[in-house]
């Protein structure tokens, strides 16, 4: 497998309200520290790849507000590694535009494509299972997507149903069924024959380009009227005149669910897409008592809660059983933990009240 041949592209334009109000609009949670680890979810998402493919080989797609934060975090990146979207139009045009840039530089290109907020905690075995997909894809026409193994029946994310009746690592794909109700999603768990879908995917540039020409023709047909400017001073301005063009459709719906050629690699990576409050505190170090902090915080008779604080500020917290208290630039959340569906109702009359609120 040839390093100078691999890519990665770093999906990293979303805002994540449901992590609020920590993720906003103009500091979204992959430019956090979400884990108080030093480095933030996008600087670890680059980190688990440097052995994947060379640094100048990463691209980055993110929206133009955030393009300050990117390259202070990622200094590596030169400014055409970074994608700026004029507009956000959800996973397939991003992907789609990055993709063409890098078959316009390098037909060859093999390429992954990774959210920038998730977590994996066994990285050497993500990189093993990327290694694994990246093989496969090389010199075949496929589409290739990484399967987690379903821990509980959660209605929030997408299934792949995949045939076991062939030996290897690579397994070709039933279908794709995107956020069943619970009875289903018990189902599916139960036939032992379905998987979570990552949002993680791994393709050559021809792959990914005759997909798109198939499935997506008029996204097809915008960035390959890009091909003359890509890498030129033109690109921003003839992308802010075509983006505009391309649909609002994920990759998921658009591509993976109507192509032939879907694989996946089964992974056991310890995989989080982190998107909620719970979801962190289910991953997070925790004290005698459940509850996971991070600041300077004293807690009496307070259990299986999740508190997350300015560091300078000292938090007492005395009697709450599984709440979420968060805190960050300006906005204070004091919210149960089984009610956190609701933070989107709160960042909803949050705007009300003015955009440095959210």
């Amino acid at each position: 497998m040839s390093l100078s041949h691999t890519y990665v592209v770093i999906m990293a334009g979303g805002v994540g309200t449901r992590f609020w109000p920590f993720s906003r609009q103009t500091y979204p949670k992959q430019f956090h520290d979400v884990l108080g680890v030093g480095r933030t979810m996008l600087q670890m998402t680059f980190d688990r790849l440097a052995d994947i493919c060379p640094a100048e080989n990463v691209y980055v797609v993110t929206s133009q507000e955030y393009y300050d934060l990117t390259k202070q975090q990622l200094p590596e990146l030169s400014d055409h590694q970074i994608l700026l979207e004029p507009s956000r139009r959800n996973t397939a045009p991003c992907i789609g535009y990055a993709c063409y840039k890098i078959a316009a530089r390098d037909p060859e290109a093999n390429i992954v494509v990774t959210p920038a907020d998730h977590l994996i905690l066994k990285e050497q075995e993500f990189r093993n299972r990327i290694t694994v997909a990246l093989q496969a894809t090389q010199e075949s026409d496929l589409l290739v997507t990484l399967g987690i193994t379903p821990t509980r029946p959660d209605t929030g994310y997408g299934y792949i149903q995949f045939d076991d009746s062939h030996e290897g690592e690579v397994k070709r794909v039933k279908t794709f069924t995107e956020k069943p109700h619970l009875e289903l999603a018990q189902a599916f768990i139960d036939s032992g024959d379905y998987v979570w879908n990552a949002g993680i995917f791994v393709w050559n540039a021809r792959s990914i380009r005759r997909a798109f020409e198939a499935y997506l023709p008029e996204l097809h047909e915008v960035f390959e009227k890009l091909e003359n400017h890509y890498y030129s001073e033109k690109e921003a301005e003839e992308l802010l005149q075509q983006y505009p063009l391309c649909q609002s459709i994920s990759i998921d719906n658009g591509v993976m669910e109507k192509a032939q050629n879907v694989h996946v690699v089964l992974s056991d990576i310890g995989w989080s897409d982190l998107g909620t409050w719970k979801s962190l505190y289910e991953v997070s170090k925790k004290d005698e008592n459940g509850n996971a902090t991070d600041g300077h915080i004293v807690t009496h008779n307070t259990t299986g809660s999740i508190i997350k604080t300015p560091k300078e500020r000292l938090v007492v917290v005395e009697g709450l059983h599984n709440f979420i208290i968060a805190e960050f630039d300006n906005v204070l959340l004091i919210c149960p933990k089984d009610q956190e569906q609701k933070v989107k109702t709160f960042v909803a009359d949050a705007s009300t009240r003015g955009l440095e609120f959210v």
